[in-house]
């Protein structure tokens, strides 16, 4: 029932003439709506679905990633089950207006902090193999837009695992052309040898979330 009323909702909008359409937030909220079903009202994320807590994320990171989707750059690899969820889902988005206001109604949402679930990665040894991360990430993770690379302190840390393992098989950044921050992320994450080196740096990245 409340999938249906969200689209209905997005109908009802998308009918009205732009002056009507009120401020951006206000039509973000609406849209966001539909994006609530597995980013939960508030945006504290729903692992079960595969979905990060996207509270507060930056506006130009969240605009970004949905451009990708959207273009195909990100979501197109049959190994990717949750990017190919995603895609279609911001296809729903009919114009730059609706990605621009969705974007920047979640950079509004308030921060909600994911807790750690992970086990069995060793921050002290994650700490060196961040090193490389920080030029980019920034030294505490909280990003750094002038060299597009989001803040890692608010993610999820099964999300970061995730994450890491697709750029280094190749699931996600395997298209320059679409998608030349994830090739870059792709070069990066061979820095990290194996799986243990992937929890280990996601482990101290974690820490610096608290």
């Amino acid at each position: 029932m409340r999938l249906l009323a969200a689209t209905m909702a997005l109908f009802a909008l998308a009918l009205l003439p732009s002056g009507a359409r009120g401020q951006d937030l206000e039509r973000g909220e609406v849209l966001f709506d539909l994006c609530s079903q597995c980013h939960e009202p508030d945006g504290r994320g729903a692992q079960p679905l595969g979905a990060p807590a996207i509270a507060g994320l930056d506006q130009w990171y969240v605009l970004s990633q949905l451009q990708k989707f959207r273009s195909g750059g990100r979501g197109r690899h049959f190994d990717d089950i949750e990017g190919m969820r995603m895609r279609p889902m911001s296809m729903t988005l009919a114009s730059d207006e609706d990605v621009n206001s969705v974007a920047a109604y979640v950079a509004s949402m308030p921060v909600k902090q994911p807790a750690p679930v992970l086990t069995g990665g060793d921050a002290a040894r994650g700490q060196q193999l961040y090193a490389p991360c920080a030029a980019c990430h920034g030294a505490k993770a909280e990003g750094n837009q002038a060299v597009r690379g989001p803040a890692l302190s608010r993610l999820d840390d099964w999300y970061l695992l995730r994450q890491l393992a697709k750029f280094k098989t190749g699931v996600r950044g395997g298209n320059p052309a679409l998608d030349q921050d994830g090739a870059v992320m792709r070069g990066m994450s061979s820095v990290l040898a194996n799986d243990q080196a992937v929890r280990d740096v996601v482990a101290y990245i974690a820490t610096l979330s608290r």
